[in-house]
């Protein structure tokens, strides 16, 4: 399956994974569709930053809040692997939910698209 996504996201991203080197970044992705129109880069809350991420919750509340009230849909979440590979990990694995919504993955400089699908993550083209 593929995905579109507008090259400020690509740049968001990566810049934001290189900023919070050697922690993890994370933020929502918004759009239509499946078109990834915008990322907005959130705090992350978890007390293990270095390993782990949580996006904060007042910000995916006003996001989703927007979105019902006619602002972009959220379409999924953006983190990055400091150490690791663009690729969900067995963290990543675990917190899935199988609810359709993409995951970006950043790391070692690029970027791996995915859906969280109920048999897990299906990759994805952008």
């Amino acid at each position: 399956m593929d995905v579109e996504v507008a090259s400020e996201v690509i740049d968001l991203i990566l810049a934001e994974a290189a900023a919070a080197h050697p922690h993890e970044c994370c933020g929502i992705l918004l759009g239509t569709g499946d078109r990834i129109e915008r990322a907005v880069a959130c705090a992350n809350v978890h007390p293990e930053p270095a390993r782990h991420f949580e996006i904060d919750p007042v910000s995916l509340i006003a996001a989703h809040k927007a979105a019902r009230t006619g602002g972009p849909q959220v379409l999924g979440y953006y983190h990055s692997h400091p150490t690791g590979h663009a690729e969900p990990s067995a963290t990543d694995r675990a917190m899935a939910v199988g609810d359709g919504r993409i995951w970006a993955i950043a790391a070692g400089g690029r970027i791996g698209w995915w859906r969280d699908n109920g048999d897990g993550f299906e990759a994805l083209c952008p």
